[in-house]
């Protein structure tokens, strides 16, 4: 397995990470997380040997190999098998059968072996991709956003392929919802330092938050130490008869770590610009039809009825025509079938990934906000501009020296400033990081409009739709009703040969199945009661002594107050005392936490599976 130890580094003076460290064990899938910049990706190219670093040890055993999914898609041959072939070494470079039993493994069929790779779906072209870095037998995978750009069922495959993967895996996605499907465990690069965690990005977000918590207090108790040695010291020192221990704890304090108050990450928190409306459908669609060639429509026949308030996901494979459809109903395109109404009050706001192209890079930030509203005065903008990350000079900033994530959150800027009752939204979680998705997810939940929303992600569907317009089977369906409903109800066509065989799994009756459940539920409540308790006891405990750490800090000012050395020295090793049994009381709570999270996730597993 490979290791890191003390790893560091560096760009243009500034630390990227210090002092990393990593022992990976066998089977692992770990998701890294962090914010856009924090070096995830430079961490990702040191492994691979694309990138140098500064200090520590990176160790990797001999004949231990590691693949990496590219994100960008370069074919040169003209046939899948020979695509697949050149990745082998000389030896084998003609062992068609070896890239052809992985091709049928990743749903190929044998017609599919010699057609041109280019012109398959994206989402097989990633399979080919896949199938050549698994010829090259890697015992360990590093997966950098390989979510992008991929539909809604290359993403539900590939979940599945990575779960059953058998070997080592670290991952980065913007997803949480996916990372936390395929993950065991999660990693964080935060503050330059890397942690982790066994679990998902909720209990790491959760654990980091308790160590927080934790250190915050340790430096508080610490700052508090401190000004009284420095007071001691400054009233003793001149002393003779106390100048001696003005000494030593003048030493004690120079020796004292020096703990730095944590760092605020910067975090997108906003809402959208609301507009009044006492329209109860915001937009009504009838018989909707439309194609670039009249021939080939990409929909027909397509009719729904949108409320105020509600949220409409338009779902499907890519280059189906989602994209389309939206642009359709913003009234881009030129029309061709059906009847798009809205009520007259109706306004809306339109992110798009056309919209995003039409930036004009000459601007700076602000003059692009600016440019939604020509009403707003220099402080509503540098407010906008500020709420999206955007703080003082960042504002001056021209487009054209920014990132694609930094280009959407200008857009997402643009949105916000503009009054609406009507959001479309164009897969507007593309180049955000986690925080920032959550943001999103938060503004779009509470805003009082209506939201017509192209996405591949689930965990937005799951999340805000409240009905869906479908791209399968050659057309657009409506369907009235979540996305679990619509798996539940429908599914993806290209799943149903694989959910028929679920389906065909003897089923354990319902008395056994209850008397199953039984016996699991008790299982978990035998395994869980000592866990339990260690938490009850570690978390009353820890609240006692902190009361009696009140109180000596108290006793120890007064005696400081008084001169009574005898004392000083007596309540500050009650004082160190205490700190340090809150501290392994700490640690133990901890441990039964993440014991008891494991148990349970254990068991609501099994009971899933009845």
């Amino acid at each position: 397995m490979i290791q890191l130890t003390n790893l560091s580094k560096s760009f243009g003076g500034q630390t990227l990470f210090h002092h990393l460290n990593l022992k990976l064990s066998p089977n692992q899938k770990i998701g890294l997380i962090g914010r856009n910049g924090s070096g995830k990706s430079t961490l990702f190219k040191i492994i691979l040997g694309e990138e140098s670093y500064d200090d520590g040890t990176l160790s990797i055993p001999k004949n231990y190999k590691i693949g990496t999914l590219r994100q960008h898609l370069h074919f040169t041959k003209k046939s899948v098998t020979q695509e697949c072939a050149q990745v082998l070494s000389q030896e084998e470079q003609y062992n068609f059968y070896k890239v052809e039993k992985i091709l049928f493994g990743l749903g190929f069929s044998s017609e599919d072996l010699e057609k041109d790779p280019l012109s398959f779906s994206g989402g097989f072209q990633i399979r080919i991709n896949l199938a050549k870095l698994l010829a090259t037998e890697p015992n360990m995978l590093l997966l950098d956003e390989p979510t992008n750009y991929l539909d809604i069922l290359s993403l539900r495959w590939l979940k599945k392929f990575i779960r059953s993967f058998k070997g080592e895996v670290i991952l980065i996605t913007h997803d949480r919802e996916f990372m936390d499907s395929v993950t065991t465990h999660t990693m964080g690069l935060q503050r330059k330092g890397l942690h982790i965690i066994e679990g998902g990005t909720s209990k790491y977000y959760e654990t980091l938050a308790l160590q927080d918590e934790t250190y915050e207090k340790t430096r508080q108790n610490q700052e508090k130490k401190r000004k009284e040695l420095e007071d001691f010291v400054a009233r003793n020192k001149a002393r003779a008869s106390t100048a001696a221990l003005a000494q030593s704890k003048a030493k004690a304090l120079e020796k004292m770590e020096d703990m730095q108050s944590l760092e605020d990450e910067a975090s997108l928190s906003f809402n959208f610009n609301y507009k009044q409306t006492p329209a109860k459908v915001t937009l009504k669609a009838e018989n909707l039809g439309f194609g670039y060639n009249q021939d080939q429509p990409l929909f027909q026949n397509l009719s729904f009825a949108l409320e105020n308030g509600k949220c409409l996901a338009i779902i499907g494979k890519n280059g189906k025509g989602k994209s389309t459809l939206l642009n359709y109903i913003a009234k881009e395109l030129p029309h061709q079938q059906g009847q798009i109404t809205m009520h007259p009050s109706t306004s809306i706001a339109h992110f798009g990934q056309t919209n995003i192209e039409r930036l004009n890079v000459k601007n700076s930030v602000s003059q692009e906000i600016n440019s939604a509203v020509k009403s707003m005065n220099i402080s509503q903008i540098r407010a906008i501009c500020g709420t999206m990350m955007f703080s003082a000079d960042a504002a001056d900033k021209k487009i054209e020296i920014l990132s694609g994530g930094e280009r959407s959150r200008v857009m997402l800027g643009k949105i916000i400033a503009t009054p609406a009752n009507l959001l479309l939204l164009d897969e507007p979680t593309n180049h955000l990081d986690m925080q920032s998705i959550d943001a999103l997810c938060d503004a779009i939940e509470s805003f009082s409009g209506s939201v017509i929303m192209v996405t591949h992600s689930e965990m937005l569907l799951r999340r805000l739709a409240d009905a869906l317009v479908i791209f399968h089977k050659d057309g657009a369906v409506y369907f009235d009703g979540s996305y679990n409903d619509f798996l539940e109800k429908i599914g993806w066509e290209e799943e149903e040969q694989e959910s028929s065989s679920k389906k065909t799994k003897p089923k354990i009756n319902h008395k056994e199945q209850k008397k199953r459940r039984s016996e699991l539920i008790q299982a978990r409540s035998k395994e869980s009661a000592s866990h339990k308790k260690e938490l009850n006891f570690c978390e009353e405990r820890i609240i006692k002594l902190e009361e009696e750490q009140e109180i000596e800090n108290a006793k120890l000012i007064k005696a400081s107050t008084d001169g009574d050395n005898q004392a000083i020295m007596e309540l500050s090793k009650n004082v160190s005392k205490i700190d340090s049994e809150i501290e392994k009381l700490f640690e133990r709570l901890e441990f039964a936490s993440e014991t008891l999270d494991a148990i349970s996730q254990k068991y609501e597993k099994m009971l899933k599976e009845l």
